[in-house]
């Protein structure tokens, strides 16, 4: 059973950053994507930001330029850099990975961008 453990949330300025990390148990093979997804109350989970194993990356619009994806496939374990943190970015942000045809998600991080 694939496990995927959050960190790195909380309370920030606008302007701020944040880095959050997820580390993924219980594989024995490369997980192919992993990425972070966020939901806001009232809204719907949308995607972030993925990456592969190969290193291939893609971002929501509203974060490229602000937000770094990234991972180290020897811990399996991705990272999100984020810059320039704004309101609207306050959610739920959760770990995401897709091991052998199948999704497994995180139970989420608290990200609050207030001042």
């Amino acid at each position: 059973q694939v496990q995927l453990v959050e960190s790195g949330g909380g309370l920030v300025q606008p302007g701020g950053s944040l880095r959050l990390s997820c580390a993924a148990s219980g594989t024995r093979f490369s997980i192919n994507t992993m990425g972070w997804f966020r939901q806001a109350p009232g809204n719907q989970r949308e995607l972030v930001a993925r990456i592969t194993s190969g290193g291939s990356t893609n971002y929501a619009d509203s974060v490229k330029g602000r937000f770094t994806i990234s991972r180290d496939n020897a811990r399996n374990t991705v990272y999100l850099q984020m810059n320039s943190l704004k309101p609207e970015d306050t959610a739920v942000y959760y770990c995401n990975a897709k091991y052998l045809g199948r999704e497994y998600w995180g139970q989420g991080t608290q990200v609050t961008v207030s001042s």
